[in-house]
């Protein structure tokens, strides 16, 4: 593990202590002045806010396959039939109480494919609790708590007032040593390609964050949560001084969602699709620096068509916020809010301002969902109609169409021939598939040789079967 070194930072945060948590918002930055400044300490701030920071135990049920199940000869000789056996994993991470009826917030992968999820306090007490909503895309999960207790909280504040430079403190429990307090300033901000999800937009610090430390708290000096403590660069598995975070904000929007009782997480739908902007592009429009969301697809008859956004225009605002890369869009979009108008800021030829409604995206065609069964290369594949939503879902770019594999039966003939989720069905035998019904009437016709042209992750590949 890597020592940290209390220095002028800390002495920083110390002085910031001094003053009183309501009035300190407005407070100008002040670096130390004085011996008395140097020798001031965190403890205070952690005394107050640590109670609300968890270790979240998530247990699974997992089956072993035994290497000699099914094995006649093993059989012969010992008479029985060798079944598989079944074990219990546990992870550990950490949690933050965010209300004091007992609502966590944690990451999703820190309680995926948990059976029994408990809760325990710095006290040593324990509770048992249940999923109120999870989302792997933004890895985020909210936990209700059983039982009445006044549990302690740890308000939440506004990341968007978070600047580089401000000193912060981590909370969590790594590798399982117990409830850990380290302190760093904020290194960057709005970094994106750090996880392999859909969402882009986290908080970096170097406060020292280890495994375990997931799902737990990243602080301001006014004792209020800015992010959770989510993914680290590292080569070895522990830390490097390069943390990531989620932001308070987008918390805050996903924890109202599991407040009115979703079962998912909606994303605004603009329908368009875009790029990060390149030197080129930045320099043919005249931008002083390749920073915004560089539109490459409209979605004919969606909000951003409606409002008038075009291919080849950037997007370099929301409501006046700068935007730094698509992946920031698509943060602030959501912060938003669902049923919101947001104002965007467009460059092409010039610069102007469009006004976009944010809403759910629409299911339009009805999904259809059917399960592809009898004498074909696609039986076990289950297929959809795809709709904006789906494509939402599934992570597929807005404006696709067609039919849709959403899931693939295990042992299946599907499953044997490669088929996965998300793979849209172009074509059968040179015939256009337009809907899940076309398809399964094609089924029906059972040539004895097929043609197939899907698409997956945007290439177009081409099979023949028997």
């Amino acid at each position: 593990m890597l020592t940290i070194r209390m220095g002028l930072s800390a002495c920083l945060a110390a002085f910031l202590l001094l003053q009183p948590v309501a009035a300190h918002a407005q407070a100008e930055k002040a670096v130390p002045k004085s011996q008395s400044d140097i020798q001031l300490s965190f403890a205070p701030l952690v005394k107050q806010t640590a109670g609300a920071v968890v270790n979240v135990y998530a247990e699974r049920v997992v089956q072993r396959l035994n290497p000699f199940a099914g094995d006649p000869l093993f059989e012969q000789f010992f008479g029985q039939r060798m079944p598989n056996r079944t074990e219990k994993q546990s992870s550990l991470g950490s949690g933050v109480i965010v209300s004091n009826n007992g609502l966590v917030v944690t990451n999703h992968h820190v309680i995926q494919g948990a059976d029994d999820i408990r809760i325990a306090l710095a006290d040593g007490r324990e509770f048992a609790s249940e999923v109120l909503l999870k989302d792997e895309s933004l890895d985020l999960a909210v936990l209700k708590v059983s039982g009445r207790d006044d549990f302690p909280v740890l308000p939440i504040g506004d990341s968007d007032a978070v600047e580089v430079g401000d000193l912060v403190l981590a909370i969590g429990n790594p590798f399982g040593v117990g409830q850990t307090v380290t302190s760093g300033i904020v290194s960057a901000l709005a970094r994106n390609q750090v996880t392999p999800g859909d969402f882009g937009f986290f908080i970096q610090t170097d406060a020292s964050i280890n495994p375990g430390n997931s799902g737990g708290a990243l602080m301001n000096m006014n004792g209020e949560l800015i992010g959770i403590n989510t993914a680290i660069f590292s080569r070895g598995g522990g830390s490097n001084g390069i943390g990531f975070a989620i932001p308070a904000n987008l918390v805050k929007v996903f924890l109202a969602a599991a407040e009115k009782g979703d079962e998912a997480f909606e994303r605004p739908y603009i329908g368009a699709r875009f790029e990060p902007v390149t030197s080129d592009v930045a320099e043919a429009l005249g931008l002083e620096a390749a920073r915004g969301a560089l539109v490459v697809g409209v979605v004919e008859g969606g909000p951003a068509d409606k409002a008038g956004l075009k291919p080849g225009e950037v997007v370099t605002a929301v409501n006046g916020i700068e935007v730094e890369h698509p992946d920031a869009l698509g943060y602030r979009l959501t912060t938003a809010g669902l049923g919101k108008e947001v104002a965007l800021t467009v460059r092409s030829n010039g610069v102007r301002e469009i006004s976009i409604a944010l809403n759910t995206a629409p299911e339009t065609p009805a999904r259809d969902e059917r399960l592809l069964e009898g004498r074909n290369p696609f039986a076990g594949l289950r297929v959809a109609n795809l709709s904006p939503r789906l494509a939402q879902e599934l992570r597929i770019e807005a404006e696709k169409t067609g039919v849709v594999v959403v899931d693939v039966a295990r042992g299946s003939p599907g499953s044997r021939l490669g088929f996965r989720p998300r793979d849209i069905v172009v074509s059968l035998n040179g015939v256009a598939v337009p809907s899940t019904r076309a398809m399964e009437d094609m089924l029906d016709d059972d040539p004895g040789f097929w043609r197939v042209e899907i698409e997956r992750d945007g290439q177009r590949i081409r099979q023949f079967f028997r």
